[in-house]
């Protein structure tokens, strides 16, 4: 995965999965004051730390677009309801069971 992440795809992301700064950087392991610095574009983050804010945003159903001539961009891979749902299941653990289907 390439860690191309703006300042402006961080902040859109954040503002699409209604999730705060502070909330972002206890996710991702990136320090709060780095993290706004980079919104604010007063800080450029290394390579490491744009993967570990963009793979956290990715994890809470944010979808980065690549530019393709119209600009690089953001969008939701699912609903809110339907991320909760799915983080909800993944955290339920448990054996996986056998399959009946032929």
């Amino acid at each position: 995965m390439t860690a191309i992440l703006t300042a402006a795809q961080t902040r859109a992301a954040r503002a699409l999965i209604d999730m705060s700064c502070k909330q972002l950087a206890q996710v991702s392991g990136v320090d709060e004051r780095i993290l706004r610095e980079f919104e604010h574009k007063l800080y450029e983050p290394d390579e490491q730390t744009r993967l570990r804010l963009r793979s956290a945003l990715e994890e809470h159903g944010v979808v980065f677009i690549p530019e393709n001539g119209g600009g690089a961009g953001v969008r939701l891979k699912f609903a809110g309801k339907e991320v909760r749902a799915i983080n909800r299941w993944e955290d339920e653990g448990g054996l996986p069971g056998e399959d009946d289907v032929s």
